[in-house]
């Protein structure tokens, strides 16, 4: 029965969307997608789609690269080999330890969140804290609205929790309105230097954005941190920059 199994997988290769084919192990659930097999569930089904959506799924980033097994062969035993219920202590999606997992690609936002309260909270075993998981989905790498944001703050520190800090929500969600818009304009400023000829024009307005940049990777390290005072500095540096370089760049010659 398993080689039948390990069949449809191989042909699934085939037969599955052009995204499936990036991952073994979302081609074999793909078609087994109806199956009562234990593995596959609605979250399992839910967990994969999500992947197919994400910034995973765009860069070729596998199943086994957070759960682990064997993404080589289309075998289910091997396949499976060493893959932990998410549950277990020892599994790499284990709640506490998915900042390492997640860091090991995340580099940056990994070192900022070891620097915060959360992050001694769920070393010392309190996993109701925030992990990456809280703020950025299981598997879909989003970042939550404003308001989920300020959601997310009040259901550990809203009036009535066991850590009533009701200004957090507010902070929170001002300040992720903020950084999106100061991203955007960012990003407004970036398309206008790509079409400019290349030049010392061009280099000067490239170097001027990059410094309007540094301060918008530092609020982001911050918000890692939950340090939204450090976050909002930062923010309003940036802001300052690229307001200076869109006015330099709408008054050009």
């Amino acid at each position: 029965m398993r080689y039948l199994v390990a069949l449809a997988c191989l042909l699934s290769a085939f037969a599955a969307p052009a995204w499936a084919q990036t991952s073994r192990c979302a081609d074999c659930h793909v078609a087994n997608a109806d199956s009562s097999a234990p593995l596959w569930s609605g979250f399992a089904q839910r967990h994969l789609e999500e992947w197919d959506h994400s910034p995973h799924a765009r860069n070729n980033v596998g199943c086994e690269r957070c759960h682990g097994g064997d993404a080589t062969t289309f075998e289910s035993f091997l396949a499976h080999q060493g893959i932990l219920p998410g549950r277990n202590p020892a599994s790499p999606v284990h709640r506490a330890n998915l900042p390492r997992t997640c860091g090991s690609c995340h580099t940056g936002p990994f070192v900022s969140f070891q620097k915060s309260r959360h992050y001694e909270q769920l070393r010392a075993g309190n996993h109701d804290v925030p992990t990456c998981s809280t703020c950025h989905g299981e598997v879909a790498a989003d970042l939550l609205s404003p308001k989920a944001l300020g959601a997310r703050c009040d259901s550990c520190h809203g009036p009535k929790s066991a850590a009533p800090r009701p200004e957090r929500a507010a902070n929170a969600r001002l300040l992720q309105t903020e950084v999106r818009a100061v991203r955007e304009s960012l990003n407004d400023a970036r398309a206008i230097i790509r079409r400019m000829k290349a030049g010392p024009e061009k280099t000067a307005f490239e170097e001027q954005w990059q410094q309007a940049e540094v301060p918008l990777i530092e609020a982001r390290q911050a918000g890692h941190q939950f340090v939204f005072e450090n976050l909002e500095e930062r923010l309003s540096v940036s802001k300052r920059r690229i307001e200076a370089l869109l006015d330099a760049l709408a008054n050009r010659n």
